[in-house]
């Protein structure tokens, strides 16, 4: 277990992760920034949740006070982990590199407490490890281990798939396809940051499916372990790869619609063979 702050969620977080040049790089997808004091769930679309600010009121003094809400504040060490995962996947942290928690901390505008809580989880999940006295590694994964990450993947969720293309109906594959979508856009930005996240999404929906959660987290916890530093390499052929592997996510999503399983088996076992995250 990791260790928790004292009170974690009263730091606020900065705007930007800064590389050693500083140049801001975003944190994540959704930019880390300082929590309002209050918030209300915004109507979530398909396969998505956010949450919209919410202006605090004003009243005079011969007026009641207006009814008061829930407070819910943003957790400090979820928002640094969710930075951190973007920053391994854009290739911000280098592997083989040791950073510390407090110069990292630094970087996010926080105190060294909720960095370090965060990369222990990433410990954890076999992204870094620890360096005594020093702070945390970030780990070299060779091609030969994201291939054995991917192999088993594939023992896990290619199964699974193929019996939800027989039985799950058209209609459902069907409201997945803004998580397809997703993983397009961010391939054709080139954002290997964003491209992971919305690649997560996707698979993560399809095996939601299934109604089995466990599944659901220990595919996930897979699929982060193979999403990590980017390979070195020219931009465009980093961007073709992304936009290759998105086109198999719509491409499977045809298939299902279709009700065309042994077209999806050929797709899905094709996919996890030339994944590139």
């Amino acid at each position: 277990m990791t260790p928790s702050a004292d009170n974690p969620e009263e730091e606020a977080v900065g705007h930007s992760v800064h590389d050693s040049a500083g140049t801001g790089v975003p944190a994540t997808r959704a930019e880390a920034a300082r929590v309002p004091a209050q918030t209300r769930p915004a109507q979530p679309g398909p396969g998505r949740s956010a949450a919209a600010p919410c202006a605090r009121g004003e009243h005079t003094h011969g007026e009641p006070p207006p009814q008061a809400r829930p407070v819910q504040r943003a957790s400090v060490r979820g928002q640094i982990l969710d930075a951190l995962r973007a920053a391994l996947a854009a290739g911000e942290l280098e592997p083989g590199e040791v950073y510390s928690a407090p110069a990292l901390g630094e970087r996010f505008g926080v105190s060294a407490t909720p960095v370090r809580e965060a990369m222990q989880r990433l410990a954890l999940e076999g992204a870094v490890e620890v360096v005594p006295n020093r702070g945390f590694r970030v780990v070299e994964r060779g091609a030969r281990e994201l291939a054995d990450l991917a192999e088993v993947r594939a023992l896990i969720e290619v199964p699974v798939l193929l019996r939800l293309a027989r039985t799950v109906p058209p209609e459902r594959w069907a409201e997945l396809w803004p998580l397809a979508e997703d993983t397009v856009r961010a391939a054709s930005s080139g954002c290997r940051a964003a491209y992971a996240e919305s690649d997560r999404a996707f698979h993560r929906a399809l095996l939601s499916l299934s109604g089995n959660e466990q599944l659901v987290q220990i595919a996930e916890d897979l699929h982060r372990r193979t999403q990590g530093p980017l390979v070195s390499g020219p931009a465009r052929t980093q961007r073709a790869e992304l936009l290759a592997d998105a086109a198999q996510h719509t491409a499977l999503l045809d298939a299902l619609i279709a009700r065309e399983p042994e077209m999806a088996a050929i797709l899905v076992t094709a996919h996890f063979t030339t994944t590139t995250t």
